[in-house]
């Protein structure tokens, strides 16, 4: 069960407004800790508590607070669904992970969902409070551990495929966009997506944005033939067969873009679509009468 929490007063009345928080964790004794902890500050207040995710997310919008320290492990709606519904819905409070995961299988789906922050609960007192601080501002924070795993991704080259997350970033930056306006077509953080280019960089073996969409590009037309000329055969799930997958989807909606332009086609276009079609249904014809 939630509860709403209200400590009007705690701050001065001359000073700046408080930070307005919201506490999302299955545990009481957890949630009672972080607003005791909170309380004894006039900088923040604690507008409410959540259990699970679709009580942070009710809440979220009915008291518009600053920051939302989010756990991740919860019942029903957990943490990161919760993360996306918020961005979904346009809440505009940063969300502030705490939880006691740091593996990777956590840490990238909550940055990509649009967290502001990753902290761990074993943080100190201190600690804790600068991130919330810098979160309220919109600055990307991290836990040291967390930090340092990232660190260590972006300096080894990726040998794995890229993340759905990473190809939309890719195909965005494809399109021209830059880092703002590809974070506010995903909903999530400038520092985000630097992150994601970053790792983009890294896994393709790059140093820049151009020479990134330039070496997708080459990799979508040559394992474009290749996957043609192995239709038969079983496809490893490799990094070329990812990214093409991903930008053979890319094409099509160019493609489909194209076709509903009123664009007015010249007589060699013309012809060239009839001699098309005309194969079409040669081809069809031909697959589809018996064989003697």
């Amino acid at each position: 069960m939630s509860r709403p929490v209200s400590r009007p007063g705690d701050g001065p009345a001359d000073g700046p407004a408080p930070i307005r928080l919201l506490i999302a964790d299955d545990h009481p004794v957890v949630r009672d800790g972080l607003c005791n902890m909170f309380a004894r500050d006039p900088e923040f207040e604690v507008l409410g508590e959540a259990a699970d995710g679709s009580e942070a997310v009710r809440l979220a919008q009915a008291l518009q607070p600053d920051v939302i320290l989010m756990d991740l492990r919860m019942p029903g709606m957990d943490g990161l669904t919760a993360i996306t519904e918020l961005a979904r819905r346009g809440v505009t409070a940063r969300v502030l992970v705490l939880t006691t995961y740091d593996t990777d299988s956590y840490v990238l789906p909550a940055i990509e969902a649009g967290a502001t922050g990753y902290m761990l609960k074993d943080a100190p007192r201190d600690e804790l409070m600068h991130a919330v601080r810098a979160a309220a501002q919109g600055q990307a924070v991290l836990s040291p551990a967390v930090t340092a795993r990232l660190m260590s991704r972006v300096r080894t080259p990726g040998t794995g495929p890229l993340s759905h997350r990473e190809l939309e970033v890719l195909e965005l930056v494809a399109a021209g966009k830059g880092n703002r306006e590809a974070a506010a077509c995903l909903f999530i953080t400038e520092a985000t997506v630097k992150t994601h280019l970053l790792n983009i960089y890294a896994k393709l073996g790059v140093g820049d944005r151009a020479a990134a969409v330039a070496e997708a590009s080459i990799a979508f037309r040559s394992d474009s033939q290749r996957a043609c000329s192995a239709r038969a055969a079983v496809v490893p799930r490799t990094v070329w067969t990812n990214r093409l997958v991903r930008f053979e989807m890319l094409v099509s909606q160019i493609a489909a873009a194209r076709t509903a332009m009123p664009v007015r086609r010249s007589f060699s276009r013309r012809r060239r679509d009839r001699k098309n079609a005309r194969r079409v249904r040669i081809m069809t014809w031909r697959a589809s009468s018996p064989r003697a």
